[in-house]
C-alpha cells in the first residue's frame, strides 16, 4: 500500500539487491553453526541479508537464518521459486493496476471486474489505512522483528526475479510480461492487509466500488445490499448478514486438539484440515522457519503472509478454523431529505467523505484513458451500493478495518512453546482476525477460543438496533442511532472489538474440536455458554461437524474398526481420510427403501423417472466417498437436491435443539421431496452423461489425478470438490476450468517427550506452475491417502536424500 518508506521499488533494487551473491552450497550460515547474540536478541547478520533454504521431499524448503531480515529473505527467495507468478498477479491486484495492464475485459481472482478492483484497491491506498496502521507502535502497529521479516521477504522474491529475469521465468503464466515488477515491503503489507479484512471489506469490494448516490425522484428500494461478514455460518440474533459476498460458505476447516486422556501414550496430538481453494491466494505454502535459539516452527501460511499461521514447535501445535461469528455489521442511514449524501445521526446531520478515484485502463487497442469514480464513506464505514436511494443508504462496519495486529499475533503465535506462552499472544496483540484457534501443547493439555476480531454489540443492541428482515434477509442495525454502534471493552487493544474476557474459550485434557460450527460444542462435555450472541448460537452444527465430534467418540472407544481404543499418530491419520459420509451412515438406508418400494418416481417437472437401478448402486454402496466408490457420486446430487427441490420435511428425525448431536437424521419415505430429489438426481447424471455407479475419482479430478472426498453438505469431513478438468491448465486463479477447493494442507502431530512428530500432505503442491515438478507431487500422495513424514530437527533435514541446499548472502 501507500509506502512507509521513501525508497522507491527501483532504487531498492539498485541499491539493496544488485552487491547481493548467490553462494555455494558450503558458504554461508551452516546448520548448527554456533551464532552469538546480539543485544537486541537479533542473530548476527544485521546489515544485510543472509540465508539458507534447504529444500527436502517434495521440494519443501526449510529456511535457516541469523535474524529475521535474512529468514524473510529465503522466505521470499524460495516463494517465487515457486509462485512468483502467483505472488506477482496478488501485488498487481493490491496496488489496483489490472485494467492498467490486463484491460477491462478480465477478471480479477476475486471475482471483480479488473475496473472495480482497482476501484476498490485505488482507494484503499488513497485513504491511507494501511500506512496509518504501519505507523503505530506494537501492539498496534508491526513489531519490529514482524518489519524486519516482511522487508527481508519482499527483498528475497525480488533477488529471485532479478536473478532469473523477467524474460526467463520459469512459469510461461507470467513471463515476459510488464506487469512483473519488483515489489515493496508495503506490497506485502498490502497482501496481509487483503486476508485480514476478507471477512468484511474485503468480501463487499464490488458494493463498495460500485456505490453511487441516486438520481434525483429515483423511487426507494427496500431490500439491502448484498451482506459482508464472516466466512461462514449462519447470522446470529437476525441482526447481521450471514456470510461475506466473497466468501463461499463451504470453505472452512476442521481442527482437533487432542488432550492426554485420549490418546494411547497421554502425548498431545492436532489434526489441521483447513478447506479452502485450490487456486489463487489462498492457497497454503509449506515451509519452515528457523532461526537458532529465536524461533523454530513448522507448518504452512496463506500466500504472501511470510509466517506459519498453522503448525506447530517444539512444544505446541497450533491450527485454525473460520470462526462463525459476524467480523463487520451492515448499519443502515437514514439519509437527510433532499440529500442522499447525507444522513442523520441522533437527529443531527452527518456529510457522507467523498474520495475521488482515477484509475488508469488499458483500452483493447492498448491506449491508455483514466476512468474516476467516486467512493463515499460514513461513520460506520464504506458505503455501499446496491440499495442506496433517496431514504436509505448502507454502510459496513468491519471489525478488522484497523487491523495489521495479525502478524504479530503469528509470530508470537510461532515463537509459542506452551499453551500460557500462545494465550499471551493472542491476548497481547489481539491480530486474528476471522478464525478460531485450536491448540494442544506438551503438558497434554488443549485449548479453543475465538479471539477474532469481532465487532463489539451486546445482546441488547442487537435486540434494540436490529431492522426488520426485508425477504426474509437481514438488513442490519439502525445507523440514525449513536448507541447501535460497536462499543468497546477495557482490555480490547482498540475501540470497537470485544476483549479477551468476552472471548469464548475452554480448555480441556481430552480434547477440543471445530468443523466451522459455532463455539458451544467445542466439547460436548463441557459446552461454552454466556458468550455475546454475536459470536454464534444457532443451535445446530451441521452434519460436518456432527460427524467430526462421532470421529472422536468413535476413536475413544475403539468402535470405528481401526483398532484397540484412544488416538495414537496413524489411527489420527486413518480417521481423517476415513472418508465416511454422514448423511449416507444416517439416511443411505432410508432412501433404498424409498427407492425400492417406488421404483418409478416423478422428477421436479412431474416427468416419470425409473430410480431401480439407482436402488441397487445406493444398496451396494460403502457409504464413503473413497476414490473408487460406486455411489458416492449419485449420493451426492441426491443430497444436493434433498436442499434444492425442498417442499416439506423430509428428515425422518428433525432437528431437536436439546439434541444437536444427533438430529436430525434420516430420511421420510413418503417425502415428496425425497422422491422429487432422487428422481432429479437420476435423471441430472443422464444428462450429464454420467453413470449411475461413477466413482468419485471419474468425475473428480486435479491434473487428471483423482480426487476423494466429498461436499461438506454431504456430511464429509474431508472435504474436497472438483471437476474433471480442475487443474488442467495451471492453480494460478481460475481459469474456466472447474474449480477445486478442500482439504489443502493436511497435518498431523503427535507432541512427545522426544520432540514432534509430523505427518503432512500439502494436496496440490507447492507451486502454481503446472511445469514444475512440485505442481502434482503431492496430489498423487493425496489421492492415494499417503503422508509426508516430516523434517523438523537439523538431524532429519540433513538425512533428507533429496537434500537441495541454496546459500544467500548480502
Amino acid at each position: 500500500m501507500t509506502s512507509r518508506h521513501s525508497t522507491s521499488p527501483s532504487k531498492r533494487v539498485s541499491t539493496g539487491l544488485a552487491a547481493l551473491c548467490l553462494a555455494s552450497v558450503t558458504a554461508g550460515l551452516l546448520p548448527g553453526t554456533a551464532v552469538a547474540a546480539d543485544s537486541d536478541g537479533q542473530l548476527g547478520g544485521r546489515d544485510g541479508y543472509s540465508a539458507q533454504i534447504r529444500r527436502t521431499e517434495y521440494g519443501i524448503p526449510h529456511i535457516l537464518a541469523h535474524d529475521f531480515r535474512g529468514l524473510g529473505y529465503g522466505y521470499g527467495y524460495a516463494f517465487a521459486q515457486d509462485n512468483l507468478c502467483e505472488l506477482a498477479d496478488q501485488v498487481l491486484t493490491v496496488r489496483g493496476e489490472r485494467a492498467r495492464y490486463l484491460g477491462l475485459d478480465a477478471t480479477a481472482p476475486s471475482g471483480s471486474d479488473n475496473l472495480t478492483s482497482d476501484v476498490y484497491h485505488q482507494g484503499l491506498q488513497r485513504s491511507g489505512s494501511v500506512k496509518r496502521l504501519l505507523d503505530k507502535p506494537a501492539p498496534l502497529g508491526p513489531t519490529d522483528d514482524v518489519r524486519r521479516l516482511v522487508e527481508g521477504y519482499a527483498a528475497g522474491y525480488n533477488r529471485y526475479l532479478s536473478d532469473t529475469g523477467v524474460d526467463r521465468l520459469p512459469d510461461a503464466g507470467c513471463r515476459g510480461q510488464d506487469w512483473v515488477r519488483p515489489i515493496t515491503a508495503e506490497d506485502v503489507w498490502g497482501m496481509i492487509y487483503e486476508v485480514d479484512t476478507a471477512a468484511g471489506l474485503g468480501g463487499a469490494q464490488d458494493a463498495i466500488a460500485s456505490a453511487t448516490p441516486p438520481t434525483p425522484g429515483a423511487p426507494a428500494v427496500p431490500s439491502a445490499p448484498a451482506p459482508a461478514s464472516a466466512p461462514s455460518g449462519p447470522a446470529p440474533a437476525s441482526a447481521l448478514p450471514k456470510e461475506s459476498p466473497g466468501r463461499d460458505p463451504e470453505l472452512g476447516s476442521n481442527g482437533w486438539a487432542l488432550g492426554r486422556d485420549v490418546t494411547r501414550d497421554h502425548d498431545a496430538m492436532l489434526l489441521a484440515n483447513p478447506h479452502l481453494p485450490w487456486t489463487g491466494s489462498d492457497r497454503f505454502y509449506q515451509v519452515q522457519l528457523t532461526i537458532p535459539g529465536v524461533l523454530d516452527v513448522s507448518g504452512a501460511g496463506l500466500y504472501g503472509t511470510p509466517l506459519v499461521e498453522i503448525g506447530h514447535t517444539r512444544n505446541v501445535a497450533f491450527t485454525a478454523t473460520s470462526s462463525f461469528a459476524q467480523h463487520a455489521a451492515q448499519f443502515r442511514l437514514t439519509l437527510v431529505p433532499g440529500d442522499p449524501t447525507s444522513y442523520l445521526v441522533d437527529g443531527k446531520a452527518e456529510p457522507m467523505g467523498r474520495q475521488e478515484v482515477p484509475v488508469t485502463v488499458r483500452g483493447t487497442d492498448g491506449t491508455l484513458s483514466t476512468v474516476t469514480r467516486t467512493l463515499y464513506t460514513s461513520r460506520y464505514g464504506p458505503v455501499l451500493g446496491g440499495s442506496w436511494s433517496t431514504e436509505h443508504a448502507y454502510a459496513l462496519r468491519d471489525a478488522n478495518a484497523e487491523n495489521l495486529r495479525s502478524m504479530n499475533g503469528w509470530l508470537a503465535m510461532d515463537r509459542a512453546q506452551s499453551l500460557a506462552e500462545l494465550k499471551q499472544a493472542d491476548d497481547t496483540y489481539q491480530g486474528n482476525p476471522w478464525n478460531y484457534t485450536i491448540a494442544t501443547d506438551s503438558t497434554g493439555e488443549t485449548y479453543f477460543t475465538d479471539s477474532s476480531a469481532v465487532p463489539h454489540l451486546t445482546d441488547a443492541q442487537l435486540k434494540q438496533c436490529a431492522l426488520p428482515p426485508v425477504h426474509d434477509e437481514p438488513v442490519g442495525l439502525d445507523g440514525s442511532v449513536s448507541a447501535c454502534d460497536a462499543g468497546s471493552d477495557p482490555d480490547a487493544v482498540v475501540p470497537g472489538i470485544f476483549g479477551p474476557a468476552n472471548h469464548p474459550k475452554v480448555s480441556r485434557t481430552d480434547y477440543v474440536a471445530n468443523s466451522n460450527n459455532n463455539p458451544y460444542l467445542a466439547n460436548p462435555a463441557a459446552p461454552i455458554t454466556g458468550y455475546p450472541t454475536v459470536y454464534g448460537t444457532f443451535p445446530g452444527i451441521g452434519t460436518r461437524a456432527q460427524l467430526g465430534l462421532r470421529m472422536i467418540a468413535d476413536r475413544r472407544d475403539g468402535s470405528d474398526g481401526l483398532g484397540a481404543p484412544g488416538f495414537t499418530l496413524s489411527t489420527l491419520q486413518a480417521a481423517m481420510f476415513g472418508d465416511r459420509v454422514y448423511s449416507a451412515e444416517l439416511g443411505r438406508d432410508d432412501a433404498v427403501a424409498m427407492c425400492r418400494a417406488n421404483p418409478v418416481l416423478n422428477d421436479k417437472d412431474g416427468h416419470p423417472v425409473d430410480v431401480s437401478a439407482a436402488c441397487e448402486v445406493l444398496a451396494a454402496w460403502s457409504t464413503r466417498a473413497d476414490a473408487d466408490g460406486h455411489g458416492a457420486v449419485l449420493w451426492g446430487e441426491f443430497v444436493s437436491d434433498l436442499y434444492r427441490y425442498r417442499t416439506d420435511a423430509w428428515e425422518r428425525i428433525p432437528f431437536d435443539p436439546a439434541h444437536p448431536l444427533t438430529t436430525p437424521a434420516g430420511i421420510r419415505g413418503d417425502s415428496a421431496t425425497a422422491r422429487t430429489a432422487l428422481a432429479a438426481a437420476v435423471r441430472q447424471l443422464a444428462t450429464d452423461g454420467t453413470a449411475l455407479d461413477a466413482t468419485v475419482g471419474e468425475v473428480q479430478r486435479w491434473a487428471g489425478i483423482p480426487l476423494h472426498g466429498c461436499d461438506s453438505g454431504e456430511g464429509c469431513f474431508d472435504v474436497v470438490r472438483a471437476g474433471a478438468d480442475s487443474g488442467s491448465t495451471g492453480a494460478a486463479h481460475p481459469d474456466g476450468t472447474a474449480p477445486a477447493y478442500g482439504s489443502s494442507f493436511v497435518m498431523a502431530t503427535e507432541l512427545t517427550p522426544q520432540g514432534p512428530r509430523t505427518r503432512t500432505v500439502l494436496t496440490y503442491g507447492e507451486s502454481v506452475n503446472p511445469a514444475s515438478p512440485h505442481y502434482t507431487d503431492q496430489t498423487g500422495l493425496y489421492s492415494r491417502k499417503q503422508w509426508v513424514t516430516e523434517r523438523f530437527t537439523e538431524a532429519e533435514i540433513k538425512a533428507s536424500p533429496h537434500l537441495e541446499t541454496t546459500s544467500l548472502r548480502g
